[in-house]
């Protein structure tokens, strides 16, 4: 008898496990990716809910928010976003955090890349593709364009600019060699063994990067969601960005 009630017992924790577990869809900067994803297994044994990520572009993802696309949490790559986002009504009162933080980078070819000690070089003539973010939505972009005009470059080398969708496309255009140079966070730099970084942009000097999270007000799992913005920024999913080379917001 005394075994049948503990397995009545384990059951009903089961399927109270089961009955309140949700599928909580993320929309995030794809800077994220990694970091998410190694975060997502442990989160989802320690709650029961799985996560569903869309990563891309933050003004393309609040974009999608705007027009109604079914998401529970937002992770942008700059405070702009979200500020819109709570602006239009569209965020869960009081669930808004500033997770972390992160800090611009050039990045070159690991091997044979070209020779630049700052961002003046940019400007000598074997620099012809400079991939950027896009700056009118895409946080690494904005970031570019504002640090390079405030330096004065940008007038020297904003033709050569090629602007792309996400962070990650920049990397990518770097790695491949369809770019002598690209602008991305220290974070994507450190996930590659194809490109170095020339350039590291002091963090007193350079644009603050910082990285909101909130939950969505028409989210279908508003406590799961508030939930999973919490867990964000507390010690546990803070080590795993910290491993991938995060920093943490002051």
């Amino acid at each position: 008898m005394k075994s049948l009630r503990l397995l009545s017992i384990a059951t009903a924790a089961l399927v109270g496990l089961g009955a309140s577990a949700a599928e909580v869809t993320v929309f995030s900067a794809a800077s994220l990716a990694d970091a998410l994803k190694e975060i997502a297994p442990a989160y989802t044994k320690s709650t029961g809910d799985t996560l569903r990520f869309n990563f891309g572009a933050s003004g393309a993802l609040a974009r999608q928010i705007k027009e109604g696309a079914p998401a529970d949490v937002i992770i942008t790559a700059d405070e702009l976003r979200v500020d819109q986002l709570e602006k239009a009504g569209l965020i869960a009162a009081g669930t808004r955090r500033t997770i972390l933080a992160n800090q611009l980078a050039l990045v070159v070819a690991a091997a044979g890349g070209v020779a630049v000690a700052q961002l003046a070089d940019l400007a000598k003539p074997e620099v012809s593709h400079i991939a950027i973010g896009e700056p009118a939505t895409v946080p690494v972009g904005t970031y570019t364009k504002e640090h390079l005009e405030k330096l004065g470059v940008w007038a020297l080398v904003g033709g050569k600019c090629v602007p792309l969708d996400n962070v990650r496309a920049v990397l990518a255009a770097v790695e491949a060699g369809n770019a002598e140079a690209g602008f991305v966070y220290r974070t994507d730099a450190l996930i590659s063994k194809k490109v170095r970084i020339a350039v590291l942009v002091p963090l007193d000097e350079g644009p603050k990067i910082t990285y909101p999270a909130a939950a969505v007000k028409e989210s279908k799992f508003p406590q799961e969601a508030a939930k999973f913005v919490a867990y964000l920024a507390g010690a546990e999913a803070q080590a795993v960005f910290a491993k991938f080379g995060f920093l943490p917001p002051k």
